[in-house]
């Protein structure tokens, strides 16, 4: 009969439960993505067909350019409305998104993800890894990785 350290696998044990929980562990890797020459008509059918409320826009490499939310798509037919002309196909991605996007590094421990949440007041991130995007984090996504935590102490 053998020997057996407790010791031993007490502080591996240790060691793994205060290991950071990352956003690349919670984040959104299967996104809906728009293309910047996509019509806004397209991404309001989109955002209603799949009960979301925004989405990033990608370059045919896979490549952050913006991001495209419900709100945007409302000022599109507000000032479609005010010029008294229907949503038309010159209303585009491209013309319509936000291009200035701030991003989250994967690599990030969510408790700090959930500080540049409240400081910007935005309701999701999307992640990009060598200048392709990689997945979104979103304030759900957040909830979901700090319930799932167990234990008594938050690192």
């Amino acid at each position: 009969m053998g020997i057996i350290n407790f010791q031993g696998k007490r502080t591996s044990q240790q060691e793994s439960e205060n290991a950071p929980i990352l956003v690349s562990d919670y984040m959104t890797r299967k996104l809906i993505t728009f293309k910047p020459d996509d019509s806004i008509e397209h991404v309001i059918h989109t955002l209603i067909e799949h009960k979301i409320s925004g989405g990033p826009v990608v370059n045919e490499n896979n490549e952050l350019i913006g991001i495209i939310s419900e709100g945007d798509c409302m000022k599109q037919i507000s000032e479609s409305r005010y010029y008294n002309m229907p949503l038309d196909h010159e209303r585009t991605v491209g013309n319509a998104m936000v291009k200035e996007v701030k991003t989250i590094d994967g690599n990030m421990n969510v408790f700090d993800a959930i500080n540049i949440f409240l400081e910007s007041k935005r309701r999701r991130f999307p992640i990009v890894e060598e200048g392709k995007l990689a997945g979104q984090i979103s304030q759900k996504d957040i909830l979901k990785a700090v319930i799932g935590m167990k234990g008594n102490t938050w690192k």
